[in-house]
């Protein structure tokens, strides 16, 4: 007797995670298009986050919209890179489909708690973009499951993205384009030196190693701290709301597979 296979293609053996990467870097470079095309208004009415229309019953749709586009190739790059070595290594740990729903919701709630941000404390006209509530979301079932899994936060991008917010409001305006340039070239050399296989050009990233439980109070702590005295352009209250979704989904796992967790937890201690 004869069985055959049916050959499976290149897209059904990547990732979920992987999928999602290219979806969204594919859907943020035409929301980048449109935007130059369509001006300003067409990426707060139909892109992102705006919520000011939000409560006005408007633009529901942006709260999955603004999941699929960036603000610009850092961001991008920023979010892409998490959700490369997080999404990955949760995929395998519960499975596409609870992966699937807790990227999603997460994402979702992310929105939410800016919407709700932008009505307590101003901004109400500030669109958002971006994964990041939805990479939280992750950051926060791996920090129940596997809170002491070793991590590197890559510290580099962070310090320039500072620097380039707090310098560009007290350098002469004549000096921005160079200063916007050297942040830039020391922005790619950094990108180049996470992928190095040399250990010293690494270190021009600053990588931070720590463990899981750790990361998402270090991500997000010293930038509610800096927000009170710097504006930073990063949503805060999203990360906060993506999180929420994480923790709560991570200790529901937990306490319904308590085996499965415990045998997760002690394999990467």
């Amino acid at each position: 007797m004869m069985i055959s296979r049916r050959k499976i293609g290149f897209w059904e053996r990547i990732s979920l995670t992987n999928k999602l990467i290219f979806i969204i870097c594919f859907t943020s470079i035409v929301s980048f298009i449109l935007s130059a095309i369509f001006g300003a208004s067409f990426f707060s009415n139909y892109i992102g986050i705006t919520p000011s229309l939000i409560f006005s019953g408007k633009s529901i749709w942006t709260f999955l919209t603004s999941i699929f586009s960036h603000g610009g190739f850092f961001h991008l790059f920023a979010n892409m890179f998490s959700l490369f070595f997080l999404g990955n290594f949760l995929e395998k740990l519960i499975g596409k489909k609870r992966f699937f729903w807790v990227f999603f919701i997460a994402g979702i709630f992310g929105g939410i708690f800016y919407c709700i941000s932008s009505y307590i404390f101003g901004g109400m006209s500030i669109p958002a973009v971006g994964a990041s509530g939805a990479i939280f979301g992750l950051l926060g079932v791996l920090a129940v499951l596997v809170p002491y899994s070793r991590i590197y936060l890559i510290l580099g991008p962070f310090i320039l993205l500072f620097l380039e917010v707090v310098l560009s409001n007290i350098l002469p305006a004549s000096f921005l384009p160079a200063f916007n340039l050297i942040v830039n070239l020391l922005f790619i050399l950094m990108i180049f030196s996470i992928f190095s296989f040399n250990a010293t050009l690494r270190k021009i990233s600053f990588p931070v190693e720590l463990k899981m439980w750790a990361l998402p109070l270090i991500a997000i702590v010293p930038l509610i701290i800096l927000g009170f005295f710097v504006s930073l352009p990063i949503g805060n209250s999203a990360h906060l709301g993506g999180l929420f979704v994480g923790l709560i989904y991570g200790f529901y796992l937990k306490t319904k597979f308590p085996n499965k967790a415990r045998i997760i937890r002690n394999n990467f201690q």
